[in-house]
């Protein structure tokens, strides 16, 4: 299993399907998610997909998704 860090290059992370926001506009302004080694998530700026990728484990993207859920990053987007 190849182990990816924080800042390792999108591009060096193959084999993966990279998911996009159905909400994200035509100029490609949006994140990007991929499972990589099966128990971590790696998200890219799709304007820069070869660029470099954070990455986490699964219980941090979780704790990030239920903030989001619950509104705890709401100010971010004005």
């Amino acid at each position: 299993m190849i182990s990816f860090t924080n800042g390792t290059q999108a591009s060096q992370i193959t084999g993966v399907q990279w998911i996009k926001a159905a909400a994200s506009d035509a100029l490609n302004e949006c994140v990007e998610l991929a499972r990589v080694n099966g128990n971590e998530v790696a998200v890219r700026n799709s304007r820069f997909p070869d660029g470099p990728a954070l990455v986490f484990t699964q219980a941090e993207f979780a704790a990030f998704l239920d903030g989001a859920g619950k509104g705890e990053f709401d100010s971010m987007t004005v």
